[in-house]
């Protein structure tokens, strides 16, 4: 009995003992972590700070991040990612955009972004200069490494940015938006992805052909249909002016093989490109009597629309990395010119290859978009796509399918490659502004009793938010 209450009295004092000493070390205060934005920022490993530029209402910053070349294997090299962060609130939602293409380093805002009155993190795509491994071993320059990217950055920042997040961007930045939210579903609240192409099927582009037939109106199709049949027709006089035009500013063409090459390429953009970032009204600025007008008319016509340094040596250089990707995931279109005679055409739409460097080996995967078409038609949530009725790219488009939830495709009656939500018609614009702001989680309670009168909740910007559309001269998305 005894040693039965001297037990109980050990253990009792036992206990006493583990409980002061768990109230003196909850009682010591935790060691205070930086509590500076840019502070919390560059503690995070790998992260490096480039610039910061001021701006009113938020601090903008221009960071580099240390990235693996391979994410399956990331011992085998890193290369510096450049990022950048306009950075509201840490308590705000987070905007995570991407053009697919280099990053801009100055202060602007993504129309959702500005709809959720959030934080915006902007990333540069893998391969595009300075954010390219050296040496670049370009069979890591695939939709999964860089999904792969966008996940780590994600995961660096959510201890910081803790609310919600959405994934947006536009043309090849939508496409770059999908596969981040195919790859890693988790990761993203909600995507909002604009103008972007879905080439399921790369050699099999009818949809481009049947768009072209009826775009616009029958005046400014013939128009367009003139002045590029008449800049093949003048290819000779033309030829030799874009040949002193090389000369002068010291253009070359290893890339495409030859001058004739990449001539016939900008003057088979023209149509295509007028249409991806002009208006219908802006037909008036077309040669109305193409056979009458000068060569100097039709130059700059042309010029003006697609571009002659586009396929020159210097205007690719920046793009190999768009073109390797078209060339080996992501597919490329090809239409028919029914209304120019073929001996006048001696190319045609040239593939991805034409605008690679040789040194680069290209082969081509067509699984991988088939991948993402049959997720996005079975699995996508909290997906809205947004498309121009006047835009080629939007004649591949994302659909959905009997699988998906809360996921919506519309477009925007008369816009062009720069489609948005403010272009939709009124009951999709506020629909999808409604559906952004859920996704985010700032849903106002006015907006959940009554999606209709859903509107940004910040206001608008005269220098934040006026953004051109991200024109990509050529043939590009």
């Amino acid at each position: 009995m005894r040693k039965a209450l001297r037990w109980l009295l050990a253990l009792a004092v036992f206990i006493g003992t583990l409980s002061t000493a768990g109230a003196a070390t909850a009682a010591q205060p935790s060691q205070p972590g930086p509590t500076d934005i840019k502070d919390r920022l560059l503690a995070i490993p790998g992260m490096s700070l480039v610039q910061e530029k001021p701006y009113p209402g938020y601090r903008y910053f221009v960071l580099d991040y240390t990235q693996p070349v391979d994410h399956r294997h990331p011992d085998r090299g890193t290369f510096r990612q450049r990022i950048t962060v306009l950075h509201k609130d840490t308590s705000r939602p987070t905007v995570f955009y991407t053009s697919g293409y280099n990053v801009s380093t100055n202060p602007s805002r993504s129309e959702p972004a500005r709809i959720v009155d959030g934080n915006q993190v902007s990333l540069e795509y893998r391969f595009f200069t300075p954010s390219r491994p050296d040496p670049a071993d370009w069979s890591k320059l695939d939709i999964w490494q860089a999904a792969s990217d966008q996940h780590r950055v994600f995961e660096a920042l959510k201890p910081v940015y803790s609310a919600n997040w959405l994934a947006t961007g536009g043309s090849k930045g939508g496409m770059t938006a999908t596969y981040y939210k195919r790859f890693y579903p988790h990761d993203m609240n909600g995507v909002v992805a604009y103008v972007a192409p879905n080439d399921v099927v790369n050699n099999e582009d009818s949809a481009y052909d049947r768009f072209f037939a009826k775009v616009g109106t029958q005046e400014c199709r013939d128009r367009l249909n003139a002045v590029q049949r008449e800049a093949l027709v003048r290819r000779g006089p033309l030829e030799k002016k874009y040949a002193q035009y090389a000369a002068d500013h010291g253009y070359t063409f290893t890339t495409t093989g030859s001058l004739d090459k990449a001539y016939e390429a900008v003057v088979l953009d023209y149509v295509w490109g007028f249409w991806q970032y002009s208006l219908l009204k802006d037909c008036d600025s077309v040669p109305a009597d193409a056979p009458h007008a000068t060569d100097q008319a039709i130059w700059d016509s042309v010029d003006t629309i697609s571009g002659f340094v586009a396929y020159t040596d210097q205007g690719l250089e920046q793009y190999t990395p768009y073109y390797y990707q078209a060339g080996t995931q992501l597919g490329a279109p090809t239409i028919r010119f029914p209304r120019i005679e073929h001996k006048l055409i001696r190319y045609g739409y040239q593939p991805p290859r034409t605008f690679v460097p040789r040194s680069i080996p290209m082969r081509f995967h067509p699984g991988a978009m088939r991948d993402v078409d049959t997720w996005v038609r079975h699995h996508a949530r909290h997906m809205l796509f947004v498309y121009g009725q006047n835009d080629p790219w939007g004649s591949e488009r994302f659909r959905l399918g009997a699988g998906a939830r809360d996921a919506y495709v519309f477009t925007a009656p008369g816009m062009n490659h720069g489609a948005n939500v403010a272009g939709l018609v009124p009951e999709q614009n506020a629909l999808a502004t409604a559906r952004i702001l859920e996704w985010a989680g700032v849903a106002p309670a006015a907006v959940e009793a009554d999606p209709s009168v859903a509107k940004p909740l910040a206001r608008y910007d005269a220098k934040l938010d006026v953004r051109d559309v991200e024109r990509e001269p050529a043939l590009r998305p």
